[in-house]
């Protein structure tokens, strides 16, 4: 079995004259470059040595690989089935705050929000890339959290975000401030997946971060015809309120799991409920998120999560424009940055950060501005909105800012980008104050 380095190239010129230089020569030269040399294995076991079973191959501090032949949702599924791993899988409806919620989460554990990509094998092509953090249990294990808003296509994207909510141990859905009519709709396909099977996860949490009143019949509804215990928590604000009911809800289920006197599962180790949960857990619809004695994940304190209800008073009309920006419908990321310089001053929102959004948006800037110079159109910065396979972007000058630019990153399937730009006109009202 062939082993090489997924972070070093599989080529690299010699900075030597390959006409007077030996191909031995040639090739120490290479190999020199290279943080891992290839090395030929007799078998599987001699190749998955010192690495734990997981999903995917470590190719840095904070990454992970999967190679794959199928879609990303079957190729999930297949990991799943084959480790029976344990896992919390956060989802957004009418939001898109699980992405900061992990963020959150992972900053107040002092812990690093982690990717894995998969990519298609035998030509590396990305095919989505998923976001999760682990972190540490009283049992000194780790639990692994995912978000669902995968960077992928759209029915990527969809099949992942099934697939993660039906193999999980505890299904969390965020949902946002949504007409009667809407939420139905959106509950729809989720319970016919969950009738369709297979769903092997028991336990769904629903996380109101607006009125709870009409998340509590569809939570009924949602369970109706399934052996699935829905659970609807009280309005959440922030992401130390979303984690009390999450880690309390993940006690309970590790209490009824794990009988007292067992030795604790390690994650990625198949359970005696094989994917199955607690049925003798009533579902009822507004828990209190009761405080045990000892508590698996014990994060505090946890930054506020910034929404619609926060009264934080950002520090200047930049930080305040910024906010504003990332409460638009669909708003992934955004960023001010100077154009000179390519740094970043402000940022809101997830992936992309800030200085990947600063460094890029100034490339594509530059571009711009150099053709509108040849072609005798002005030196003013341009604005541009662009739209991607499963993103929109929007860059622009800020206004009465001089070498100040704005990059944002809108999910497609949440924002219209007409109505996005609008709104984004609009702010420019709070300059004039």
């Amino acid at each position: 079995m062939l082993n090489s380095n997924s972070g070093g190239s599989a080529w690299t010129a010699s900075k030597s004259d390959p006409e007077n230089t030996p191909a031995s020569d040639g090739w120490e030269a290479t190999r020199a470059q290279t943080a891992l040399a290839t090395q030929f294995l007799k078998d599987e076991r001699d190749y998955l040595e010192g690495e734990q079973p997981d999903i995917g191959r470590q190719v840095g501090a904070h990454a992970r690989e999967l190679f794959v032949s199928c879609d990303p949702a079957q190729a999930m599924r297949q990991q799943f089935e084959h480790l029976h791993p344990e896992y919390i899988a956060v989802h957004d409806m009418g939001t898109t705050s699980s992405r900061k919620l992990i963020a959150s989460i992972a900053a107040a554990s002092n812990r690093s929000v982690q990717t894995l990509t998969i990519r298609r094998q035998g030509f590396g092509t990305t095919l989505a890339t998923l976001e999760f953090i682990e972190l540490p249990t009283s049992e000194g294990t780790l639990l692994r959290m995912y978000t669902t808003e995968a960077d992928a296509d759209t029915a990527a994207r969809h099949g992942l975000a099934t697939t993660l909510l039906a193999f999980s141990r505890l299904g969390v859905f965020l949902v946002g401030e949504m007409p009667n009519h809407a939420l139905a709709a959106a509950f729809k396909p989720v319970h016919e997946d969950m009738l369709r099977g297979p769903w092997p996860n028991r336990n769904l949490l629903l996380l109101p971060l607006a009125s709870a009143n009409a998340l509590v019949s569809q939570g009924a509804e949602l369970s109706r015809g399934t052996q699935v215990n829905v659970r609807t928590t009280p309005k959440v604000a922030r992401p130390a309120d979303a984690w009390g009911f999450i880690s309390s809800t993940w006690s309970r289920l590790r209490e009824h799991m794990q009988p007292v006197g067992n030795p604790p599962q390690r994650r990625g180790t198949a359970s005696s409920a094989g994917g199955a949960g607690p049925r003798s857990v009533p579902a009822t619809p507004t828990p209190t998120p009761p405080a045990p004695a000892t508590v698996p994940l014990p994060l505090r304190p946890m930054p506020a999560m910034r929404t619609a209800a926060s009264h934080a008073v950002p520090e200047n009309v930049l930080e305040r424009y910024v906010q504003q920006l990332s409460q638009l419908a669909g708003m992934v990321s955004c960023c001010i940055f100077d154009v000179a310089s390519g740094r970043a001053l402000n940022h809101a929102g997830a992936s992309p950060g800030a200085r990947d959004l600063a460094e890029h948006g100034t490339e594509m800037l530059s571009s711009m501005q150099a053709s509108s110079r040849t072609l005798g159109l002005g030196h003013a910065i341009p604005e541009a909105a662009i739209t991607l396979g499963a993103h929109h972007l929007v860059l622009r000058a800020v206004p009465r800012h001089p070498g100040l630019a704005l990059h944002a990153v809108l999910d497609k399937t949440h924002a219209n980008l007409t109505l996005a730009r609008l709104q984004i006109l609009r702010m420019d009202s709070l300059f004039d104050a």
